[in-house]
């Protein structure tokens, strides 16, 4: 039996000058960046809990919304994570991913939240996103670049 994705949120938040958040996992020797994502917890909606985890993960609750991706995003982990990450009940994510205009001013963002997730954060180019990332998310950052490119 195959196991699922696990249903997630990711979140593109892109400041003044177009560039996107980006911030180094804690739990993590590689220097891969990453955007802020998250699970959506039973009952709630995407976008409420895409707006939670970027608070959560930031700091911050300085954004609005600007769009919510078409469809559905996936990525498979490597096997050698699928039985280390959430328990080894998921076989990787399956995401809505939301573009947010960042409404605040840098300082406003605080990485170091009760549950910190990330060591280290800056804005990058959009079109740098996929060399950041591990390589297994690769394909999905390309994704998210081509559906949100019109709003950087």
């Amino acid at each position: 039996m195959s196991l699922p994705y696990r249903d997630g949120v990711g979140i593109m938040l892109i400041n003044a000058q177009r560039q996107v958040f980006v911030a180094k996992r804690i739990d993590t020797v590689s220097e891969a960046w990453q955007m802020p994502q998250g699970g959506i917890d039973a009952g709630e909606p995407a976008d409420v809990a895409a707006l939670r985890e970027l608070e959560e993960e930031t700091g911050t609750d300085k954004a609005t919304i600007l769009r919510e991706s078409r469809d559905w995003l996936t990525y498979d982990l490597p096997q050698e994570l699928v039985g280390k990450i959430w328990g080894g009940r998921y076989r990787g994510q399956r995401q809505k991913w939301f573009a947010m205009r960042f409404d605040g001013v840098d300082s406003d963002i605080n990485i170091a939240t009760q549950h910190p997730e990330f060591c280290e954060w800056q804005w990058t180019k959009p079109s740098n996103l996929p060399d950041l990332i591990v390589p297994f998310k690769r394909v999905l950052y390309r994704q998210i670049i081509d559906e949100f490119r019109d709003l950087f």
